[in-house]
């Protein structure tokens, strides 16, 4: 998490405790490594990949149970405008896929962009619109560039040769 205590939504009252305080301090329930979202499906989260239809296309996906993953671009492309409709169409899939009525009654949120600053505004938004276990993860799916400008290979979801997938 962003203390620097990097957990998933475990099920201890010490993590409740956490999440509560980053979502005070930050407008989100905290980030974690890709190892720790990946770990979190077991559980019965979901991924919510906020990238846009050419990354998705072009770059990859996570290769995990489509009913895991949830693809709603946090900004439109080309114009890169912010969708305001993000909340609306994000919580609908989420609910859908998780069988859940209510925002409260999700499971976690584990959100992804290309290195995690599309992705901790998304979070932020889902949090706002009621949803209580929003993560960040770290690094996004292709992480920071390397010496050379790559990226893929310093961290996020690739680097940490987390499962995926050409889109």
């Amino acid at each position: 998490m962003t203390d620097g205590n990097e957990q998933g939504a475990g099920d201890s009252n010490s993590a409740a405790q956490i999440i509560a305080q980053n979502i005070a301090a930050n407008g989100y329930a905290g980030d974690v490594s890709p190892q720790q979202a990946h770990e979190a499906l077991i559980q019965g989260a979901i991924i919510v990949d906020v990238r846009t239809q050419p990354e998705w296309n072009f770059v990859g996906v996570p290769a995990i149970e489509e009913a895991q993953l949830v693809f709603c671009q946090w900004q439109k492309f080309p114009l890169m405008d912010i969708n305001t409709d993000f909340s609306k169409q994000a919580g609908s899939d989420v609910l859908r896929r998780s069988d859940q009525p209510q925002p409260g009654d999700a499971p976690a949120l584990y959100f992804l962009c290309r290195s995690g600053v599309r992705s901790r505004a998304a979070a932020i938004a889902m949090t706002l619109a009621g949803y209580p276990n929003c993560f960040n993860i770290s690094g996004g799916f292709e992480g920071s560039p390397n010496e050379d400008g790559h990226r893929g290979l310093v961290n996020g979801w690739k680097a940490a040769h987390m499962p995926w997938r050409q889109g």
